[in-house]
């Protein structure tokens, strides 16, 4: 299959990227995009079966407590116990059901369960911060976590992460993997975070951010965040590029 190139990268011909919605491959503000955006065209590989078919995902796959970040140790984590629910649309508006949805982030303190991540905060021994689910019937999804923390960053001066989450979703196989950010409202540091500031359009950007659900907040035990998820068509979600690593993240 032809590849075809506009400047922001390379992409299969038919591929339709909306540059107004999503970052680009390439953002000054983000120093290691400059190391890992495609420079030459693509070369594409013909799928075999492996591309092909759906991955094995049934429920049987998933531990009891993947869903809940909260019970995966012995004792609770520390911080703000948070339900964090949605339902993933397609570009009609239709539910996607039984999709995988990943989470992974940062502790309450801001700091990631990672050898790459030694900044002088402290990791939680009762939180990992990695979770899973499969989307049920009407494609809603739900975690119980806690509220993750900012946390610094070598990207630029005095450079701090908004509070985020990563969300991985896949499709019916495993080349089929979209991944984002769901972002917290009214953090301080969205005016320095170039990850934020690479989507390019204010409206696109404000579906990065979870909404406070007080109807869904259980008394006396957790706040509620409702976040919807949409992949493709005018309401899309912004996703990134390519997968980002923690590395990236320091």
């Amino acid at each position: 299959m032809p590849t075809t190139s506009d400047g922001s990268g390379s992409h299969p011909r038919g591929y339709v990227r909306d540059h107004g919605s999503h970052p680009p491959l390439d953002y000054p503000g983000y120093g290691s995009t400059a190391l890992r955006h495609p420079q030459r065209p693509l070369t594409l590989l013909p799928h075999t079966l492996t591309e092909i078919t759906s991955p094995v995902l049934g429920e049987d796959r998933l531990g009891a407590h993947d869903h809940d970040l909260t019970r995966q140790h012995d004792g609770e984590p520390q911080g703000q116990r948070i339900i964090v629910h949605g339902q993933v649309r397609d570009s009609d508006g239709l539910p996607v059901p039984h999709s995988l949805v990943e989470v992974w982030q940062a502790n309450a303190a801001g700091r990631y369960r990672h050898t790459g991540d030694n900044w002088p905060a402290p990791l939680d021994p009762n939180f990992s911060g990695v979770g899973r689910v499969l989307t049920d019937a009407e494609g809603r999804y739900r975690f119980v976590t806690v509220r993750p923390g900012a946390y610094p960053w070598k990207n630029h001066q005095n450079a701090w992460r908004p509070a985020h989450i990563h969300f991985s979703l896949f499709g019916r196989a495993f080349t089929q993997r979209l991944v984002t950010q769901m972002y917290f409202p009214d953090d301080p540091l969205f005016f320095q975070d170039p990850m934020w500031q690479s989507v390019p359009d204010d409206r696109a950007r404000e579906r990065m951010l979870a909404r406070y659900d007080h109807d869904s907040t259980q008394p006396e035990w957790a706040l509620a965040y409702r976040w919807d998820i949409v992949l493709r068509g005018r309401d899309q979600t912004p996703f990134e590029s390519e997968e980002e690593v923690l590395e990236d993240d320091e």
